[in-house]
């Protein structure tokens, strides 16, 4: 059954929730982020708007294709990212993008550092996006008023003409920290026009860090026991409040530096050993991160 064919005097909103398949695509996201249940709750909403909106168009009722244009804004490892990939898909499910598929951007493969060196390298990202969703990472820096001969603008002015009048093959996520995200939407009206969607991603709380832990560790086949438990609970709640905090992604590099340790130690060990210590953290094997002694790890 597919969501084209739902023509009826009478909509089955059920039947057309299932015909779309975007129930399976939140039911993923759910699994793959722990908390952010405000962003869940908003991406829900979206799809929602975007399912009615088709039901909308085939009842005769249509007004316009809905503004699809988004900002994502809070701190690294938040999970903006992964959110924009399911939002991609959605997007695809419900034949809002031809491909569904995400490509990610900074102003680094944007912005040329000569002229005539900008226009050729936008173009290339708008092709490889076209039909799916561009997601721009720190798109605040394309904007450089400070510097009155940047070619960001040249790329900023080509973004905003696809945005507008290529707007039903392209989906563009503009993402960043909430507070130069602001400004720079305040510096150039044009962006800030045509998003309609604004998504904050807060913080991770100690709780949810720990749960993130859990997961990733599980997922590469370790396990904590009881007294590494403890102490990775411990170098969370120093980390988190110490510079270049970036949530989930900090908890990854973590748990990649403490599998460092963890080879290190059995191997300097030697011997015969169970085969359950290949995968066994050891309490040591957290606390001789530089956190405990007041450093910071990156």
């Amino acid at each position: 059954m597919s969501i084209d064919t739902i023509t009826m005097e009478t909509i089955d909103l059920d039947a057309a929730y299932q015909a779309s398949n975007i129930q399976q695509v939140l039911e993923t996201l759910d699994r793959e982020l722990v908390g952010l249940g405000p962003v869940k709750t908003r991406i829900r909403e979206i799809a929602s708007l975007l399912l009615v909106a088709r039901l909308r168009e085939q009842a005769e009722l249509t007004t316009g294709r809905p503004s699809l244009h988004m900002s994502f804004t809070g701190r690294p490892g938040t999970g903006k990212t992964t959110v924009a990939v399911r939002m991609a898909a959605i997007l695809h499910h419900l034949g809002y993008v031809r491909k569904g598929h995400l490509v990610v951007a900074t102003r680094d493969d944007l912005v040329g550092q000569y002229v005539g060196h900008t226009a050729p390298k936008t173009k290339e990202v708008l092709k490889r996006a076209m039909g799916g969703v561009l997601f721009i990472d720190e798109a605040y820096y394309l904007y450089r008023p400070e510097n009155e001969r940047d070619y960001g603008q040249e790329a900023i002015e080509m973004l905003l003409q696809v945005m507008e009048n290529q707007r039903d093959d392209l989906v563009v996520i503009l993402a960043g920290y909430k507070e130069r995200m602001d400004t720079f939407f305040q510096s150039n009206q044009g962006f800030r026009s045509r998003i309609a969607h604004h998504i904050e991603f807060p913080d991770y709380t100690l709780d949810e860090l720990n749960a993130i832990a859990e997961l990733m560790v599980a997922q590469q086949m370790y396990h904590f026991d009881d007294e590494s438990r403890h102490a990775f609970a411990e170098y969370l709640a120093l980390r988190m409040h110490q510079p270049y905090f970036a949530n989930a992604r900090s908890v990854r590099n973590a748990l990649d530096r403490i599998k460092l340790r963890q080879a290190s130690r059995l191997v300097a060990q030697g011997g015969v050993i169970a085969a359950d210590e290949l995968a066994r953290i050891d309490a040591a094997d957290v606390r001789q991160s530089r956190v405990f002694q007041g450093g910071i790890d990156k």
